[in-house]
């Protein structure tokens, strides 16, 4: 894949394209440039959304648009002749997992939301959805059908998209691409008599749609709210929380620390192999050593991972029955109830929001970390005030060897109640309901400081032969995965 080295070139390439008729290439490029733009791990939190990618997406979609009003009138000229068709409600996506919060937190806006007639449309830009496996995720969902584009090139799915939502003529259409989903940004048009919702989950990179400033931006945490709001100037945005089923929380026959302290994170290696000056897999087995308890990894890391962090536990005498290994629970909530963990670790350097819901929800305290450049990768302001915060290495030690259960029983009220203010089902169904505005953005939380210092140095690292060669996995990695279309 040849690198687009300035936006002057993508953007003779793309006009170039629409020129001689060639959409298919123009939307191609679009995805090609922001998978170029995600791969690279020094891009991540430092862009975020760009208005000359979906003017262009926009354009592309207009052009197409106006070729199937010409050619296909038909499509257009169709009344709504039902009250099912009334209550039509879009949810365009470019990939489903069975896991995973993308999926789950559509869910929730699908079953959370007063009953319409709900259509799922797939456009395959990211790689294959697991018909069979998602089809049961929804199993519970009424008024629901799932749609997928065929295999065939951009223009096709965008033809295929186009088409669908003018005979479906919905009330709303919301938007869950990923970050590179060209097709989605250019099937959207304004004035054509729905209400456009763009759901922004995909925050910590550059992805598309972030500026159609004809749609609802919807934010789904406190620190993307505000920031995108306050830098990005975003003024049409809301805030609509992310919210799980209440679960219930710490049973009371549940006692802390019974035979040493058990720590947990919950995350994939998206979130932990990644460059930073810290690693997960050194920083575990000391945090051990400090423990002396056990930690449950829940969610899958690599085999080299996996091999790193048992090597480092012998390196420190420690037996490799210290650290658990769980690549896949039905429930983090549940699991962290039945592994009695004492205190959870959140991933790091990239936190997982919907997981610290659970994690609150449960009524397990939090040792977070601060990330050293971004309020947005920690996860930082959607914890409770009280959190225990750590940045250094050292500072997570001191915690895990200092913490006693008066704390932990103290910080596991304060989670849950966190939970039951900001969380719980009931916040997301008032918001959604028929007559509700957007509900209020709770604060950002005092406290956090940027490190530029530490963050130079990170940078210098990863410029450094060996940081390159592992950004050169890195990105050929994500590459592979994104560009499966």
């Amino acid at each position: 894949m040849a690198l687009i080295h300035s936006i002057t070139h993508l953007q003779d390439k793309v006009k170039a394209s629409i020129s001689k008729g060639n959409v298919d290439a123009a939307l191609r490029l679009i995805h090609q440039l922001v998978i170029q733009v995600v791969s690279e791990p020094i891009n991540t939190a430092q862009i975020f959304g760009s208005k000359l990618l979906d003017d262009l997406c926009q354009e592309i979609g207009a052009l197409n648009l106006q070729r199937l009003r010409t050619s296909e009138p038909e499509l257009f000229n169709i009344h709504k002749q039902s009250p099912q068709l009334e209550n039509t409600v879009i949810y365009i996506a470019s990939k489903l997992q069975a896991s995973g919060g993308h999926t789950a937190v559509l869910a929730d806006i699908i079953r959370l939301s007063p009953s319409k007639n709900t259509v799922i449309l797939l456009t395959g830009v990211g790689g294959k959805t697991d018909c069979a496996a998602i089809q049961h995720r929804f199993s519970g969902i009424h008024n629901i059908s799932f749609e997928y584009a065929p295999k065939a090139d951009f223009l096709s799915r965008l033809t295929w998209l186009q088409k669908k939502i003018a005979v479906l003529q919905p009330s709303d259409i919301w938007l869950f691409n990923h970050h590179q989903d060209s097709i989605a940004i250019a099937a959207a048009q304004p004035k054509n008599g729905y209400q456009l919702h763009f759901y922004h989950h995909g925050d910590h990179h550059l992805c598309l749609g972030v500026y159609l400033d004809y749609a609802n931006h919807v934010d789904i945490h406190p620190m993307g709210y505000h920031y995108c709001r306050d830098a990005l100037h975003i003024e049409n945005n809301h805030y609509l929380p992310m919210v799980v089923k209440d679960l219930g929380g710490r049973p009371k026959e549940l006692p802390f620390v019974t035979n040493g302290l058990v720590t947990c994170t919950a995350a994939g290696f998206n979130k932990i192999e990644v460059p930073y000056f810290i690693q997960y897999v050194e920083i575990i087995p000391k945090m051990l050593l400090a423990s002396g308890g056990r930690h449950i990894h829940i969610g899958k890391l690599t085999p080299f991972a996996l091999y790193k962090i048992r090597r480092n536990l012998r390196k420190l005498g420690l037996p490799e029955t210290s650290f658990v290994y769980v690549p896949f629970v039905p429930s983090v909530w549940k699991a962290l109830h039945e592994h009695q963990v004492d205190l959870y670790v959140t991933s790091f350097p990239y936190g997982g929001a919907r997981t610290l819901i659970e994690v609150m929800g449960a009524g397990v305290p939090i040792a977070m970390h601060s990330h050293c450049t971004s309020r947005l990768l920690g996860t930082f302001d959607m914890a409770y005030q009280e959190v225990f915060l750590w940045r250094t290495p050292q500072e997570l030690f001191n915690v895990v060897k200092s913490i006693g259960v008066a704390q932990l029983q103290s910080h596991s009220l304060l989670a849950r109640h966190h939970y039951e203010m900001f969380h719980q089902e009931q916040v997301l169904i008032n918001a959604l309901s028929l007559n509700a505005q957007y509900v209020q953005s709770p604060p950002l939380l005092q406290g956090y400081e940027q490190n530029v210092l530490q963050n130079a140095i990170d940078i210098s690292t990863q410029v450094s032969f060996l940081g390159v060669l592992k950004r050169l996995l890195y990105r050929t990695y994500r590459q592979w995965k994104s560009s499966r279309a």
